[in-house]
């Protein structure tokens, strides 16, 4: 007879071995309907997990984080479904979740297109109408094997040979559509909802290795409802407004040269007005509060750059440095030790040779 300890620190008990979903309608009907999966001593299961023993539940809703990981999980489950109905012969490697959403890389020899996307995203939303019910099960390792590779999915079958031998291999139903997964899942696609959408696609080697085949990425975004879906593609496209690379070639600010080197500007007249304007209003603000700059090469012998990144780490000929870093962001306040410098020469009323403490001021922020 299990004993379920909840949350709230009260206790349920039951005759038998009972499941999440029972559990929460044991709570209340709401609850049984928002339910989506449950933690059992801190580890994430599916609702319809069977309890035997005493121990600590915690019903998760679409509210909650692992509630909202769980719908972009079983979103990435849904994508592959829906392009393995379209296209026959794509094989399926990975589907993680990720911050907003979900992808999941595909081998595939003929591109995916925007209509692919639009046709695939199509898809989805008949699959979370159709509301397929979703079941787990565990095989043997040499079974599944056979398994994938029978079905051409070399990439699962090599998967599963990483898998450490004292976990189980399991794979997840949504109706007849199967994927190689540890879970948790939702109990059907219907669960899923429809607050969902497909953002872009892009290459991607396989397990992040140059050396091995690329696939194609399809990535997408997931949320709570359609209120949280419409914010977050109305923050896209805003940014995606402010995106310099878009305003830089909008205003004639900059270009690029591939005889210069990628990521290596070369400033245009208007370009070069504001960087003027950003030095004028810096050296305004430096000399209000009171910093008088410096000037050093742009260039110096890279044990400089070791010895003032790494201080008290050693650099590439093994010794320990001690000099602090030439440059170093404070975010506040702090006391530091300064290096002694020479007198100017120019301006004698400064300190010579002066070894001093001083606090940092944190610049106004622009």
């Amino acid at each position: 007879m299990p004993n379920i300890k909840l949350p709230d620190g009260n206790t349920i008990s039951f005759e038998k071995k009972v499941t999440g979903l029972q559990i929460a309608e044991k709570i209340s009907k709401s609850l049984s309907k928002q339910a989506l999966v449950i933690s059992v001593d801190g580890n994430l299961k599916d609702l319809n997990y069977e309890i035997d023993k005493d121990c600590s539940v915690k019903i998760h809703t679409a509210k909650d984080k692992e509630g909202l990981e769980t719908i972009r999980h079983d979103t990435a489950h849904l994508l592959a479904m829906a392009v393995q109905e379209l296209f026959p012969g794509t094989q399926v490697t990975i589907g993680p979740v990720i911050d907003n959403g979900f992808y999941y890389d595909f081998a595939r020899k003929k591109p995916f297109t925007e209509e692919d996307l639009r046709k695939i995203e199509k898809k989805m939303f008949e699959i979370v109408e159709r509301d397929e019910p979703t079941h787990r099960e565990v095989w043997k390792r040499d079974k599944a094997v056979e398994h994938f590779k029978k079905a051409g999915e070399i990439y699962k079958a090599e998967i599963i040979k990483d898998i450490p031998k004292d976990e189980e291999v399991s794979v997840y139903f949504h109706g007849k559509w199967h994927d190689l997964c540890r879970g948790p899942h939702l109990s059907s696609t219907g669960k899923i909802g429809k607050a969902f959408k497909l953002t872009k696609v892009s290459g991607a080697y396989w397990r992040g290795n140059s050396n091995n085949e690329m696939l194609q990425r399809i990535y997408g975004t997931c949320w709570r409802n359609k209120k949280e879906l419409e914010e977050y593609i109305t923050r896209l496209e805003e940014a995606e407004k402010r995106d310099h690379r878009k305003l830089g070639k909008e205003l004639k600010l900059f270009t690029f040269d591939e005889e210069v080197g990628p990521g290596l500007p070369l400033w245009l007249p208007n370009g070069s007005i504001i960087i003027e304007e950003l030095e004028k209003l810096a050296k305004e603000t430096e000399d209000k509060a009171g910093y008088d700059r410096v000037r050093t090469p742009h260039i110096t012998k890279g044990n400089l750059y070791e010895k003032s990144t790494l201080t008290g780490k050693s650099d590439s000929t093994g010794k320990k440095s001690t000099t602090p870093p030439l440059f170093a962001y404070v975010p506040g306040p702090t006391t530091v030790e300064t290096r002694t410098i020479p007198e100017d020469p120019i301006s004698p009323k400064r300190p010579s040779y002066k070894t001093f403490k001083s606090t940092l001021k944190t610049r106004p922020s622009q």
